[in-house]
């Protein structure tokens, strides 16, 4: 009799423990409240674009975020944060979760990550009269080059790494890379080729001929770490989407 009444008390205890995970995942808090917040930069076309006019957001982000809410139920919050405070506000609480962020070694010691949905891959893109310059990787790692990137973001990393003889200039945001090529006072930024579409089609800039992919990334929803009620349900939802074609028609209407 007593084995069966430990078995029992364990089972118990089991249930009291998953009960208590629940209690505390950002799930039951999103239920509770009714809002998903999410937090988002509005800087990167066109994944998340913020229109500084109505301070409201639209792309590929937005849009799968907004179908998150309609699957749970509730209303979702956008709320702005930037490259460098990105991976803070999740720890912090600000929001449940963000939109597409590269999944990186350095993020990870921090946070969780949804299921990937997308890759990128990047490249070097510079204004079309400085083109001629340029030809292959090893032409920008020189000290006469100047190469601008974003603070925080996962291209300031690689820019450090692949240009160390290069002049590397990090921004703050909202400034980017990319503005300071177009105004003159860089010569080259990187990166992925979602973005350098949309670049390329808007300004006077090229990517640099003769230069592969490099350091081709999955991107995801960055998460809670220490959630995994919350985690599971995400994940399960991207698969549910992905299955139902959902993340192949949003790409196709953001060109992706």
């Amino acid at each position: 009799m007593n084995r069966y009444i430990r078995v029992a008390a364990m089972c118990v205890v089991a249930m009291g423990l998953s009960t208590a995970a629940m209690a505390q995942s950002a799930l039951n808090s999103i239920l509770d409240d009714g809002v998903l917040r999410v937090g988002t930069t509005g800087d990167w076309n066109p994944m998340s674009v913020r229109d500084p006019a109505t301070n409201s957001f639209v792309g590929f982000d937005i849009d799968v975020m907004t179908e998150l809410a309609k699957d749970l139920g509730v209303e979702v919050e956008f709320v702005p944060t930037d490259w460098k405070t990105l991976v803070n506000g999740v720890v912090a609480g600000n929001y449940h979760m963000t939109g597409s962020a590269s999944i990186s070694p350095e993020r990870m010691k921090a946070a969780g990550f949804s299921d990937s949905y997308l890759s990128v891959e990047i490249y070097p893109f510079t204004t079309t009269d400085k083109a001629d310059r340029f030809d292959g990787w090893d032409s920008l790692n020189k000290p006469d080059v100047k190469v601008a990137t974003t603070l925080g973001t996962s291209f300031e990393g690689m820019a450090r790494e692949w240009f160390p003889d290069a002049e590397v200039t990090a921004v703050e945001a909202p400034a980017r890379g990319y503005q300071e090529v177009i105004s003159g006072r860089s010569d080259v930024f990187i990166t992925s080729n979602i973005e350098g579409a949309t670049l390329v089609g808007k300004f006077p800039i090229v990517r640099v001929a003769n230069t592969p992919a490099r350091s081709s990334t999955p991107i995801a929803m960055l998460l809670p770490q220490d959630d995994q009620v919350w985690i599971n349900y995400v994940n399960n939802w991207v698969k549910l989407k992905h299955g139902a074609g959902f993340f192949e028609a949003v790409g196709a209407k953001w060109g992706l």
